[in-house]
């Protein structure tokens, strides 16, 4: 799972190769760990370049390093990634015995511009979906997954993740894995669930290659294959143009995680409590889930500004 392991020197490779079986160890992702082995590879050159091992680096030495990064023009959450691997790296040595304290952890964040989510109103919403089709295979799949999207608030990964053993159709509900690995159980809407069996019962099989794919994977490409979040974004991508072409409020640039943004600010537009919406999303904390409620601020402010006379 390192990378550019041949530029690495020895303690470094070593420290990295410690790091990945700690996280394998709590099971997480092989994407998180391919994205940890990446940053932490490009910090190890640049400290052994400066001859440190990584027993010889402090705090001082973090600072550099996060300096020169917002010098190259790095974006604050990109230092702020870096930064929250190398804590994850200095966290694992000292467990290990090899360093007596974590210098990353003495190091501030940097701050990143409050940013909120975009998110589609409830009438684009049902513009872009009822834009999709259902007569081909790939439109019905592809109406399935963007309901499914809006309709549970999934991110693009628990979408190709999702299992036809992960659909309970009695229950009209899904057992959805998140990020490290946390099961939930989201319910389904009705126009949600109609399109998913309509999916499933009329053109998966067409999709399906390999009849012994049945339990795998929901979704499939059109070689029978699991699908992928580039190509999630890639459909929603001919989707939103083709409503934008029908005309109405331009839809470009609407990611599949706008959806998800659109599920939870709707949610808390009807009247849902931040905890539901915090569960329903596989929040790990209500604080990640208090940006929604940014977003309605915004929203309220904005209608008093275009309709007070005095605003």
């Amino acid at each position: 799972m390192i990378t550019r392991s041949a530029e690495l020197a020895p303690a470094w490779r070593e420290a990295l190769a410690a790091l990945d079986e700690d996280l394998q160890r709590r099971d997480c992702a092989p994407r998180t760990r391919r994205a940890y082995a990446a940053d932490l590879s490009h910090f190890a050159v640049w400290a052994h370049a400066r001859a440190c091992e990584p027993a010889d680096v402090g705090e001082k030495l973090i600072r550099r390093y996060v300096a020169q990064l917002s010098a190259e023009g790095a974006a604050p959450a990109t230092s702020a990634r870096k930064l929250a691997a190398l804590r994850a790296l200095f966290r694992s040595l000292r467990e290990r015995g090899h360093i007596a304290q974590n210098p990353a952890d003495l190091v501030t964040t940097p701050r990143r511009a409050a940013r909120l989510p975009r998110v589609l109103s409830a009438r684009d919403a049902a513009r872009l979906l009822d834009a999709i089709p259902a007569s081909s295979p790939l439109e019905l799949r592809d109406r399935a997954i963007f309901e499914l999207a809006y309709a549970c608030g999934l991110r693009a990964e628990e979408i190709v993740s999702l299992r036809v053993s992960d659909i309970d159709h009695d229950g009209e509900q899904l057992r959805v894995e998140g990020k490290g690995r946390k099961t939930r159980v989201v319910p389904v809407g009705e126009p949600a669930m109609a399109a998913l069996r309509s999916y499933l019962e009329r053109a998966r099989g067409i999709l399906q290659a390999d009849p012994s794919n049945a339990a795998q994977a929901a979704f499939l490409s059109k070689n029978g294959r699991p699908l992928s979040t580039s190509d999630v974004r890639r459909r929603l991508a001919l989707w939103t143009a083709r409503a934008a072409a029908a005309g109405g409020r331009s839809l470009e640039g609407i990611s599949p995680h706008a959806l998800r943004h659109s599920f939870a600010t709707h949610l808390l537009d009807g009247g849902a409590d931040l905890r539901s919406i915090q569960e329903l999303l596989g929040h790990a904390s209500v604080s990640s889930t208090q940006i929604y409620t940014r977003v309605e601020s915004a929203r309220l402010r904005a209608a008093y500004a275009r309709s007070h006379p005095r605003a």
